[in-house]
């Protein structure tokens, strides 16, 4: 298992004065286009230039990327700018194709840290290797799966680890292409503080113009870089287009985000900041007790259920009391997501609750 503090910290080593930034296109397209997009970044925040030459599709008959010879035009790119450069892998022969052309940073994508199987198979063609690898989150909302992964390369005796988050998948529709799901690579930061944690706005939001908010909130939680999908003609791009933004629009972006200080000794703000923290103290502590007593009712609920043979779920009565809350949350200024997510918790253990006492013999 990943030590804390056993892996190189290579964000330090590489000495910015600013967040990581990791830009390009989604797909390289041709060379002409990798090169003209590079030399554009070349004036930017960006030091890595991304691009994917293999593009995992989820249905066949796209654009699924040029191959080999991309790796070649992210080569020449490379001697003519020197940024770094970024590819995705995802077998054991794509690793062997990006080493044989000295890809500086090479990510695991969502589809493949999903299956441990693929993982293991990328981490042996890695042994050893110095470059930097980025593993993205699952697609599914699982944190062990997304630190097993990155476990697997670190047993490899890979040192350069980082983390991308890019989001996740929910049948749920909401206004992003991936939710943030932001507790999850909170927790994550929490457990492995020194291991660099990358924001991936173009894939949580799908849509260029959210990038900025979502980049700031990154920030705002303490991550380390970015990466952004960068095209010089977005709307031309053969794959992913509306969530690229053009290098002229990344500068913008990288000049009005604000980095927010850490830590402060003020003592003025930390004595209204305990202050307050007291009170949301004093109300967690109520809200506990609060969801403790109605579980209480949900338990004589439960039996009553049982004497009568009733079944658990009452699902009009369900769907009626969702609305109703995620009305009142709105009037509130709570979002629909929250609420949704909040009460949906609540209704699950009092489902399992109620099945505790009716399978009681």
């Amino acid at each position: 298992m990943i030590n804390k503090k056993e892996y190189s910290n290579w964000l330090t080593a590489m000495q910015l004065t600013h967040p990581l930034v990791i830009a390009g296109p989604c797909s390289a397209e041709t060379e002409a286009q990798v090169l003209h997009i590079a030399h554009q970044l070349k004036d930017t925040d960006a030091t890595v230039l991304r691009a994917g030459i293999w593009k995992p599709r989820t249905r066949p008959g796209n654009f699924e990327g040029v191959g080999k010879v991309g790796l070649q035009w992210l080569q020449t790119a490379k001697q003519e700018t020197g940024l770094l450069t970024a590819t995705e892998v995802a077998n054991p022969k794509h690793v062997e194709l990006a080493l044989k052309y000295d890809v500086d940073v090479l990510w695991i994508g969502a589809r493949s840290t999903v299956s441990p199987f693929i993982v293991q198979e990328i981490a042996e063609a890695l042994k050893g290797t110095d470059k930097i690898v980025l593993i993205k989150n699952p697609v599914n909302p699982d944190l062990a799966l997304w630190l097993g992964a990155v476990e697997r390369i670190y047993m490899a005796n890979v040192n350069k680890i980082g983390v991308i988050h890019r989001g996740f998948s929910s049948y749920e529709k909401t206004k992003y292409r991936n939710t943030p799901e932001w507790q999850i690579p909170i927790d994550l930061k929490n457990n492995f503080p020194d291991l660099p944690l990358i924001c991936d706005p173009s894939h949580i939001t799908g849509n260029r113009d959210l990038i900025f908010d979502i980049s700031q909130t990154a920030l705002d939680l303490n991550y380390d870089g970015f990466m952004i999908e960068t095209h010089h003609t977005p709307d031309d791009a053969w794959s992913d287009a509306a969530q690229q933004v053009t290098p002229e629009v990344l500068v913008q972006i990288m000049s009005n985000l604000k980095v927010r200080d850490k830590n402060i000794s003020d003592g003025d703000y930390l004595s209204r900041l305990n202050l307050l923290r007291s009170k949301i103290d004093v109300l967690d502590d109520k809200l506990m007790h609060m969801l403790m007593q109605r579980m209480y009712i949900v338990d004589e609920i439960g039996g009553l259920k049982r004497d009568n043979n009733v079944s658990i779920l009452q699902a009009e009565r369900w769907n009626t009391i969702l609305q109703k809350m995620i009305q009142q949350g709105h009037d509130n200024q709570l979002s629909e997501a929250f609420v949704t997510t909040f009460f949906k918790a609540i209704h699950q253990e009092s489902i399992n609750h109620q099945q505790k006492i009716i399978n009681e013999k």
